[in-house]
């Protein structure tokens, strides 16, 4: 990515900032990164300011520069996890006598046990399901 030429106040606090900490890896990554994608986040803009403004022979002006444009970038936010509260599902209790009743008279009908399953782990039923059942109640009982 080409950059335009001219005044490029980051880059020039990168440098007085990596001639005043030449061991720090922090400045050689950021330095690399700004190299490679041309900008910087805020979060590093940030890091950056917090040791350039340690420098004494840096001009006041430039931190000022560097400071609006950490102001200049959009802050963003992580939204809070959604909460983890199971919703109470409330037993139909004619759901369970019908369940109850197909049962007793055919105890092996496997789609009703697995609606009994269902009805004892406090499962919602869908309209698709409720009809079955209605079905089965009316076709068997």
């Amino acid at each position: 990515m080409q950059k335009k030429l001219g005044v490029d106040v980051t880059m020039d606090i990168l440098k007085a900032a990596q001639s005043a900490y030449p061991s720090s890896k922090f400045i050689e990554s950021l330095i690399f990164q700004y190299q490679e994608r041309g900008g910087l986040s805020k979060k590093q803009l940030e890091g950056l300011y917090d040791k350039a403004s340690k420098i004494e022979s840096l001009p006041a002006g430039k931190l000022a520069t560097l400071e609006a444009i950490i102001l200049k970038k959009v802050t963003r936010y992580k939204s809070p996890p959604p909460s983890i509260i199971p919703e109470q599902v409330t037993k139909d209790a004619s759901t369970g006598e019908t369940i109850q009743s197909i049962l007793e008279k055919y105890p092996q009908h496997k789609r009703v046990l697995f609606y009994k399953a269902k009805f004892d782990n406090n499962e919602e039923f869908s309209t698709i399901e409720k009809t079955e059942l209605e079905k089965f109640k009316k076709l068997l009982l």
